[in-house]
């Protein structure tokens, strides 16, 4: 397969950004919830200085801010990627690997000898073979969730520093913290980015356009019960585990969590229980693409919690629902002029635009809310949060083209 201009660039950049542990930790108060993160801010930071663009910064609360200077009128876009990695599986000495020619087989992965990627368990990699793909060793995620899209983000940028006949209106980047866990999009970001409207490159395979996002809630469910010596517990202990584990065992658990799901159904996901006899933490997730799906599953979650509660008077039960992000769909189908955009930008590049729900959500979900319209973008990662996630370079490169694609439409 003939490689592409962009094919080099986007895998130097890819191959060391994912190397970077830029875990976030939703147990943390910092912000951004941990100091690993601001090791790839400051890469971003110096690559974006020595590449010429303007306005370059790192804000007090972690996003890397950056102009790419207009050179025709036009409204001002923005390019936004994330650079934390998701907590839910192991981030450390990421040791990414290149299959170069990928021959349609079996992918192995020299830290995990029993471990096997194939189309078989992922049946879009059927579809690369003679392509470059990229995976971690086989103990840890990769990392493309976004790393893939700041390389995109920043491939293109470059691009079009170097080649200023290119017209284009000023084009804003922002690289976040903290996506993965919710806690992306500060509130003072909107009024920094200073942008008309924005796009995330945080996207699955080539010609898919999101913008339609669950909405989501977050849960905590606290038990406490009452502590007695083991030896003499009788008729005195009130085990707060017990409780915990029958409230999560009363939940759904042949339909509406993660496992038996998908499409447009929501969920009720616990996500972690914590604790000991006296005192007992389970943390949740709630998902659905419509708000009244959404609160009947908070309605059932402190049904269940009153129920159990209701059954041990002695212990005490405490429910606390808190809203993430709600469907972007919500704000951008009254101005469909940001998706128009991107869909005319994927076709300029000979993809068929594909527009999917997004089983999750994005920094663009927020930004949305906030009054800044941002659709999601593709960039090929696939098998995202796990030892099997891998990407293709050549569909990052097309992800490059849509990106420099949308920057010539905004002012044609």
């Amino acid at each position: 397969m003939t490689r592409s201009e962009f094919d080099t660039e986007l895998e130097a950049r890819l191959l060391r950004y994912a190397a970077i542990d830029s875990q976030s930790d939703a147990s943390s108060a910092s912000q951004p919830s941990t100091d690993i993160q601001l090791d790839m801010s400051r890469l971003l930071l110096a690559e974006l200085s020595e590449m010429g663009a303007q306005d370059v910064e790192l804000t007090d609360y972690g996003v890397v801010l950056a102009t790419i200077p207009a050179t025709a009128e036009g409204p001002v876009m923005g390019w936004c990627a994330h650079v934390d990695t998701a907590p839910q599986f192991n981030a450390t000495s990421v040791k990414p690997v290149v299959h170069r020619g990928y021959n349609g087989g079996d992918i192995t992965f020299a830290d995990a000898p029993d471990l096997k990627l194939s189309p078989e368990n992922s049946p879009y990699l059927g579809e690369k073979q003679g392509e470059d793909i990229i995976t971690a060793s086989g103990l840890t995620l990769l990392g493309g969730d976004d790393k893939a899209g700041v390389a995109i983000a920043m491939t293109a940028a470059r691009h079009l520093l170097q080649n200023p006949q290119i017209k284009h209106g000023a084009i804003r980047l922002a690289f976040t913290p903290d996506e993965e866990i919710g806690r992306g999009v500060d509130a003072r970001l909107p009024a920094d980015f200073g942008v008309d409207f924005a796009y995330t490159f945080d996207g699955g395979k080539p010609g898919e356009i999101e913008f339609e996002t669950f909405s989501a809630d977050g849960a905590v469910v606290r038990v406490t019960g009452v502590s007695a010596h083991p030896g003499f517990a009788k008729d005195k202990m009130v085990n707060a585990l017990h409780l915990a584990s029958k409230i999560v065992m009363t939940l759904p658990h042949v339909t509406m969590t993660p496992e038996t799901t998908q499409g447009t159904e929501g969920f009720i996901h616990v996500s972690e229980m914590t604790g000991g006899s006296s005192e007992a933490e389970i943390v949740l997730i709630i998902r659905d693409f419509e708000l009244e799906g959404l609160a009947a599953k908070g309605d059932l979650l402190r049904q269940v919690c009153a129920a159990v509660a209701a059954g041990e008077p002695r212990a005490q039960i405490a429910c606390e629902i808190t809203p993430q992000y709600r469907n972007m769909r919500y704000w951008l189908e009254k101005d469909m002029t940001p998706v128009d955009l991107v869909r005319a930008a994927v076709a300029d590049v000979g993809l068929d635009p594909v527009s999917v729900p997004i089983r999750g959500g994005t920094d663009g979900s927020r930004l949305t809310e906030m009054g800044v319209p941002c659709p999601n973008v593709f960039t090929g990662m696939q098998e995202i949060h796990g030892p099997l996630e891998w990407i293709s370079v050549q569909d990052m490169a097309l992800a490059t083209k849509v990106a420099i694609a949308l920057a010539q439409r905004a002012v044609s």
